[in-house]
């Protein structure tokens, strides 16, 4: 199910952010990845795995919206 490594992630915005695991959505089956800012209140999101996974243009050019940088 999943593409997306648990470990430590940098938001293209700069923040590094904990990658839990990954999980599926009951009604659609849509894969959705389970993760926490490591900053704040580090509260739980989810967010589908096709966004996690996507390029986003920046001023710079196109670049990954998370880049893991540390495996669990």
């Amino acid at each position: 199910m999943s593409d997306v490594l648990p470990g430590r992630y940098r938001h293209y915005k700069g923040n590094d952010y904990i990658v839990i695991g990954t999980a599926r959505h009951s009604e659609t089956g849509e894969v959705l990845v389970v993760y926490r800012p490591d900053y704040g209140d580090r509260a739980l999101w989810v967010r589908p795995m096709s966004m996690f996974q996507e390029s986003v243009e920046t001023a710079d050019g196109m670049k990954p919206r998370f880049t893991l940088i540390g495996e669990s």
